[in-house]
């Protein structure tokens, strides 16, 4: 049982198809002290009116709607901001990464032994869609450039599930509105010399039709975002 409190941020953009099925989830997650942020970054399609009529009278669910999209960097700012938990634990808002690995994702920082734990998508013996090949090599080198300028030696840098204490956000502060926020978080975790673990967990990638968002000019923007965060800032 978790003794600290736990706030899970969703940041949502044009999920109309999944932020019911992923709320539902997260919300029957048993847990007597923990809030859900869904932070709607100015969606165009029904999302906002799905959060308005079936979501806003949930117990420890808070909604924050923005009228621009601003990118998922900033909507995780935004849920941050407004959380008063003790851990942060990130879930996008599509069905590809699954709330019932909660459970794992927490239990090292629970019994004490990490102060951040990553899901990483290519260990462990969880049920993982097989997806695109340029994707993975892309993710691959990322993840090797990463472990190269922080000296860590991560699986999966870009997974969507990215669980530490709030208290470790008291060194520095997040800054990237896209997709560079999973980098640079990264980056700065790195620097604070905080104990990082990872956990296998399961994997139900979308194909571009099913509304996968990241685009091949993410991967360049990741590679300046690592290097700025290194050298520069």
């Amino acid at each position: 049982m978790i003794r600290k409190k736990l706030s899970i941020i969703i940041p949502v953009f044009n999920e109309e198809k999944t932020i019911s099925q992923v709320l539902e989830k997260v919300l029957e997650f048993n847990l007597q002290d923990k809030e859900v942020i869904v932070v709607n970054d100015g969606s165009t399609d029904s999302t906002k009116k799905i959060l308005d009529d079936s979501f806003s009278n949930k117990k420890d669910l808070i909604i924050i709607s923005k009228d621009k999209n601003r990118g998922k960097g900033f909507a995780v700012r935004e849920g941050i901001n407004a959380s008063t938990g003790d851990i942060i634990l990130i879930q996008d808002a599509d069905t590809e990464y699954d709330p019932n690995d909660f459970k794992i994702l927490l239990d090292p920082i629970n019994k004490g032994y990490a102060e951040v734990v990553y899901g990483s998508r290519f260990i462990g013996s969880n049920p993982h869609r097989v997806m695109y090949f340029a994707n993975r090599i892309a993710n691959s080198f990322l993840t090797f450039f990463s472990n190269l300028l922080t000296n860590l030696n991560l699986t999966d840098m870009e997974t969507g599930y990215k669980v530490f204490n709030k208290e470790l956000l008291n060194n520095f502060e997040l800054k990237e509105n896209d997709f560079g926020f999973e980098p640079e978080l990264t980056m700065k975790l790195a620097k604070t010399k905080c104990r990082f673990y990872e956990v296998g967990i399961s994997y139900k990638g979308r194909t571009y039709e099913e509304g996968k968002k990241i685009r091949a000019i993410d991967f360049f923007k990741a590679l300046i975002v690592l290097i700025r965060y290194k050298f520069f800032r």
